[in-house]
């Protein structure tokens, strides 16, 4: 049996308490955030300053579904450690890989119905894709931290039974540059009577989306091979 410890240390007594607060998109060119004011996915953690907590993980889990040619969810907040599974519940093959620098790895091609599993074993970004289906990404983001909430449709979040205790907070948002989530991070302090953020705005000025290629570093085929299962595919 595998453990997992991360261990933090803090002298003062622990009240866990909830954090909450409310995130809004701007400058966007998603339709799902210019028409229907969609704010999910992003991803707000608390890092301990000091450490204050223990924890233990025993083989914690977490899933990413592959259905419809698509990942689900597209944004996965994980603690280091913890195991994904790549379920294929697809009446076609796919092979999920990553060669982005927050995890590589690639679980080989895999046929409907069966699964495979990645454990992730430090911090980053990981961008997840199909070698097969170009259309086909996601992000699993590898926190160092338990205390984290993904937002919801209208922007709001709630991270529950956070220790009282100093804290950096930090945002991940997957259309926001570098610079722009840098400048998001502030240290917080979190009482017994919990905390309430004042409103986050994201700005998306300045992100350029990005073609990726397959796991070999070439191009996708102009039409993928598995448009008679999916005919909604064909150009």
């Amino acid at each position: 049996m595998m453990w997992l410890w991360l261990i933090f240390f803090s002298t003062s007594t622990l009240f866990p308490a909830t954090v909450s607060g409310h995130v809004e998109l701007r400058d966007s060119h998603d339709p799902a955030v210019r028409k229907r004011l969609d704010y999910s996915g992003v991803v707000v953690s608390l890092k301990p300053v000091p450490e204050v907590t223990e924890m233990r993980l025993q083989n914690a889990r977490a899933t990413m579904l592959q259905k419809n040619k698509t990942f689900s969810p597209h944004i996965l907040p994980v603690v280091v450690g913890t195991t994904v599974d790549f379920p294929n519940a697809d009446p076609i093959f796919h092979s999920a890989f990553s060669s982005y620098n927050g995890q590589i790895f690639d679980v080989g091609l895999y046929p409907p119905g069966s699964s495979k599993s990645v454990r992730f074993t430090r911090e980053g970004i990981v961008r997840v894709f199909c070698n097969i289906h170009s259309s086909m990404s996601a992000v699993i983001v590898v926190l160092g931290t338990p205390y984290f909430a993904v937002t919801k449709r209208d922007g709001s979040f709630e991270i529950a039974d956070v220790p009282t205790g100093e804290y950096e907070m930090e945002v991940f948002h997957e259309r926001a540059t570098e610079a722009t989530l840098r400048s998001l991070r502030r240290r917080v302090t979190v009482g017994r009577d919990g905390l309430i953020l004042p409103p986050l705005s994201i700005s998306e000025a300045g992100f350029l989306p990005m073609p990726h290629t397959n796991k070999y570093g070439r191009n996708y085929p102009a039409q993928s091979d598995d448009h008679s299962i999916y005919p909604a595919a064909r150009q």
